[in-house]
């Protein structure tokens, strides 16, 4: 579990390794966001980070009177049939997962309306928004109070929108209420965090320059890892909490009397990895997900294209009488049972998993179902070769041609970590021919 432990105060200070802070003497705040629609890794090659059923093995580390949860929000990329399903399902992970907090951005909040989803997410756990209109009555604005031994430390949590808002205004969020009330009190401290759908080195500045009272601000991600910014003994101290769910992200808030008084402030990420232990009820979830998508058959509704030139997918079936050596070697590979990987896992009716599972799904001629279009299971010859009713049709006069798949466009690094920088050996798996190929002619 990889730790970068840094003050908001004047030090930088580190941690070797780390460690779970104890009940009696931390706080955390746990951070996750822009899931983007990603429920849990596909499942194919190992070695993958994410999924929403393991990060209750990192919340639970810390009790509850001890933490809070917020999500920056960005639940989903898009608003089609199977986003909204995907939405909804977050929505009771939260629940179930029980977050504090959820910000929710502009497209999670037209999602969410049109769907009739925005109220009852209300209802599931608090919900702020940079985009808080009088209609959708979301408040810019959350505070609760943790408390650290003999001290009350009152966090805020305020949602600002950068383009369309005068950056003079954040000091707005944090300047009223009752989380303001009694600032110079011993016995209480204040932690103001500010995230941001829009941010850049010159809101930083601003910020740090004019507006004190903000502590951290959380802005938008970029990478899929967390990025902590360069100078973080500086306040703000700023951070992003990366992509897909593969982070869980924390503010540990210790005391430390160097501080004078005001909490002390790490900053810690941990990796969803596989090691760590699923939820069941969050696994059982993510079944009723597949039933859904199943239930919807949103397989055959995928949208398919026309192939180019009046050609057709025939299936590797149609190779082997030209092919045979090739064929035979082949149906020992993997690729060649790369449908049987989803039925392992459930998620062969799921079209996001098995476009990369079989040939040629995007297309008229290609993978329909397994019922219509069995013959098309798997990825065979006609993935990296292209469609081949010509090739067979003119007895190999006809030269394949377009559409073909490349190897990355399966082996992604959302889908196939381990690819990037194994190339090699990655080829050496499928290699089903006779003579020397270089890279370049499978691609």
């Amino acid at each position: 579990m990889p730790v970068l432990c840094v003050s908001c105060g004047p030090d930088v200070t580190s941690e070797p390794s780390a460690k779970t802070p104890s009940k009696a003497d931390a706080l955390t705040v746990f951070f996750t966001g822009n899931v983007l629609g990603e429920l849990k890794p596909c499942g194919c090659i190992g070695g993958q980070l994410g999924g929403l059923s393991r990060r209750a093995a990192i919340f639970n580390r810390v009790s509850k009177d001890k933490r809070l949860i917020i999500d920056t929000g960005s639940l989903v990329e898009g608003r089609s049939e199977q986003d909204v399903i995907k939405f909804n399902i977050i929505l009771q992970a939260f629940r179930q997962l029980y977050y504090d907090l959820v910000s929710l951005s502009e497209e999670d909040i037209e999602t969410g309306r049109n769907v009739g989803l925005l109220d009852s997410a209300g209802s599931l756990f608090n919900i702020i928004s940079p985009h808080h209109r009088s209609e959708a009555n979301i408040p810019a604005k959350f505070t609760k109070s943790l408390f650290l031994k003999d001290k009350t430390v009152v966090v805020t949590i305020a949602a600002f929108d950068a383009k369309s808002t005068p950056i003079e205004q954040v000091g707005q969020l944090f300047s009223s209420g009752p989380d303001n009330s009694s600032a110079q009190v011993s016995s209480q401290s204040k932690l103001n965090i500010l995230i941001l759908n829009h941010c850049d080195d010159a809101i930083i500045d601003f910020i740090a320059k004019r507006i004190p009272v903000v502590d951290c601000i959380v802005r938008p991600s970029e990478s899929d890892e967390p990025i902590v910014a360069d100078s973080p003994n500086k306040k703000p101290f700023v951070f992003s909490v990366g992509r897909f769910g593969r982070y869980v992200c924390g503010l540990n808030i210790t005391e430390s009397p160097a501080y004078k008084g005001k909490p002390r402030l790490s900053f810690l990420t941990v990796q969803v990895t596989e090691e760590l232990e699923e939820d069941a009820s969050l696994v059982q979830l993510y079944k009723d997900y597949q039933q859904l998508v199943g239930e919807r058959n949103l397989l055959e509704k995928y949208p398919r294209f026309p192939l180019s030139n009046d050609l057709e997918y025939t299936g590797s079936e149609s190779c082997k009488g030209c092919h045979e050596y090739e064929y035979e070697k082949w149906s020992q590979k993997a690729h060649a049972h790369a449908y049987a990987t989803l039925e392992r896992v459930g998620s062969q009716l799921d079209p996001e998993c098995v476009s990369c599972h079989v040939v040629g799904m995007e297309y008229e001629s290609g993978f329909v179902s397994e019922q219509k279009t069995g013959h098309m299971k798997n990825v065979g010859c006609e993935n990296c070769h292209g469609p081949g009713s010509e090739h067979i049709r003119t007895e190999g006069v006809t030269a394949l041609t377009e559409p073909k798949s490349g190897c990355i466009d399966c082996h992604t690094p959302e889908h196939s970590g381990e690819y990037a920088g194994n190339e090699g050996d990655f080829l050496e798996k499928i290699v089903h021919w006779r003579e020397p190929r270089s890279d370049e002619s499978v691609k």
